[in-house]
């Protein structure tokens, strides 16, 4: 109980350092709103009017204790762009986001276990060798180049896949793998070391000796010891998954929570992009926070008195 209650305290902690930071951080790029809005020509009492209604001819402590004021109401706020609620946008774009980030896990999940195993198991020979060539790529590639390189073979030049959208299960495939190549040669390279690490053990070397077959030694003694280390780079990595979810949904036009902050950063949207870091901030701080409890219901020996 005294972790939950100490995950439940850092976390809001550090949601309203976040919260702070961007509301203090978008307000000094450069660019202004009422502009966008209405244009260069616009006249200056048009500018005045839109100010006093947007509420930026206040003081900056006066507007971050109002937004404070509304969030505490679990009122977003309203586009200053579509002039409709932020929380309608954004729980019309969060499953977008969900379903690709969802997708890209698994996928992820998909190419890390047997990668890590390779690694681990076949070492200096051509599979290890192989599969560790592949991680070190998968690490190497930025999503914003992987992304446009799989459009350009996968969709351009063979026609398997569609450019972007979501339109189908197909338009799911790119993006996802965009997403899951980096995330997997991490895991991969995670697992191996501890897969590496648990084999070399007493215990399995009993194992062995009392004639256990390879593959239970392998997967009973082996893979399920290092798993468990494993769930903690995964939560990090889980986070993360959701940051880079912003690019790649810009580089395949997926209408996700990613693009809709970028469209927000362009129209100078301050409550919008707030919003949007909200809720990212909030779901990387959120699986941080379940990422330790399950660490320590796994494992006693890492919970505090």
């Amino acid at each position: 109980m005294s972790l939950l209650l100490r995950r439940l305290g850092a976390t809001a902690g550090t949601l309203l350092a976040v919260l702070v930071a961007v509301f203090v951080l978008v307000r000094l790029v450069p660019g202004d709103p009422v502009e966008v809005m209405l244009g260069e020509r616009a006249s200056g009492a048009d500018r005045a009017q839109l100010v006093a209604q947007l509420g930026l001819d206040r003081s900056l402590p006066a507007q971050l204790v109002g937004y404070l004021h509304d969030l505490a109401r679990l009122d977003l706020g309203q586009s200053l762009r579509y002039r409709v609620p932020v929380a309608d946008l954004v729980a019309a774009r969060l499953p977008a986001t969900l379903q690709l980030a969802a997708a890209g896990l698994a996928l992820a999940l998909v190419l890390a276990l047997p990668l890590g195993v390779a690694m681990a198991v076949r070492g200096s020979a051509p599979g290890g060798r192989l599969a560790a060539a592949f991680t070190l790529l998968g690490l190497a590639l930025p999503s914003f180049w992987l992304g446009p390189l799989l459009v350009l073979v996968f969709a351009v030049q063979l026609g398997w896949l569609p450019v972007a959208g979501r339109e189908s299960a197909a338009s799911l495939v790119l993006p996802a793998l965009t997403l899951a190549v980096g995330l997997a040669a991490v895991l991969a390279r995670q697992l191996a070391a501890n897969l590496s690490e648990a084999l070399a053990a007493d215990h399995v070397r009993t194992a062995r000796a009392k004639g256990l077959a390879p593959a239970q030694v392998l997967w009973r003694h082996g893979v399920r010891n290092a798993l468990l280390p494993v769930v903690t780079v995964f939560g990090l990595q889980l986070g993360a998954l959701l940051g880079g979810a912003v690019i790649t949904e810009t580089v395949f036009a997926w209408p996700g929570l990613g693009a809709l902050t970028v469209e927000a950063i362009s129209a100078r949207d301050y409550p919008l992009l707030q919003g949007c870091v909200l809720v990212i901030a909030g779901a990387y701080v959120l699986v941080n926070g379940l990422t330790e409890l399950a660490y320590a219901w796994i494992d006693p020996r890492v919970r505090r008195p």
